[in-house]
């Protein structure tokens, strides 16, 4: 496949897990890729193709990526997609055992992170007169229950964001739109994972959606390939969920098929 023949695509949290499998799969459908991360992990990411360049970059910094993106267009000529995948976690502190610090560091990097990938990513966009964007959410930006406050407080900010993004690019041919992972195996989650298998109990994860089992990041770049390439043509300001169903019911006692309530 070559869906992205000829592109040009910066994703920021390239140094593991989503951002990683993503600059591959985008490499591999032909794309350049500009493989961000703050960590030197993105030279591993690099590594895995000779179409992917890495660079050390911290998303939620505005000279950071202000930079990041000039450089792109002077190496390359051009920006076609940009992934504003970044983001940190915060743990599941509740709200009255986080500090205005805390919120502050986690709503920097997740939400104004993408906010900076918009502004600079959308001007050069709209001088070419078109280009995708995408911004990594949450379900945990839907639903309480799925992150802690202040991760899902940046989250639900995030999905905003991209609608608003994709208002006010209307005129430039500039789609924005978010995915929204469910539970996915990557640096961030892995402290619960290890939790989980340590007890024996690694048949519980994902448990409570109807596919019964927790995501990889492949299948979060699978959405996000598809929504930089022009078969997402008409998608946007979108917040597309991915999370095996979790959020398409409250939690219930599930009645199965074959199953009548009682």
């Amino acid at each position: 496949m070559s869906e992205l023949e000829g592109r040009i695509a910066i994703v920021t949290g390239a140094g593991s897990g989503i951002g990683r499998a993503t600059s591959l799969l985008f490499a591999q459908n032909g794309a350049t890729v500009v493989a961000a991360d703050v960590s030197d992990d993105v030279n591993e990411t690099a590594s895995l193709h000779d179409n992917i360049h890495a660079v050390q970059c911290d998303a939620g910094n505005e000279q950071a990526i202000e930079r990041l993106v000039n450089d792109t267009v002077k190496a390359h000529g051009k920006l076609d997609i940009f992934y504003a995948n970044a983001g940190i976690s915060g743990g599941w502190h509740g709200l009255f055992d986080q500090s205005a610090d805390d919120w502050a560091e986690i709503l920097r990097v997740n939400l104004i992170g993408p906010f900076l990938a918009i502004k600079y990513a959308g001007k050069v966009m709209a001088d070419a007169g078109k280009g995708s964007i995408i911004a990594t959410a949450s379900v945990a930006g839907l639903n309480s229950g799925a992150g802690g406050p202040a991760y899902s407080a940046s989250k639900a900010g995030v999905i905003n964001l991209v609608r608003v993004g994709a208002q006010q690019l209307c005129d430039h041919n500039i789609r924005v739109n978010a995915i929204c992972p469910g539970l996915i195996e990557t640096g961030m989650t892995k402290p619960v994972y290890d939790m989980v298998r340590a007890k024996g109990k690694e048949d519980k994860i994902g448990q409570l959606n109807p596919l019964r089992r927790g995501g990889v990041p492949d299948e979060i770049a699978q959405a996000a390939l598809f929504l930089a390439s022009d078969r997402a043509s008409y998608v946007n300001g979108h917040a597309m969920v991915v999370d095996g169903g979790l959020v398409s019911s409250h939690p219930v006692s599930r009645q199965e098929f074959g199953q009548t309530a009682g």
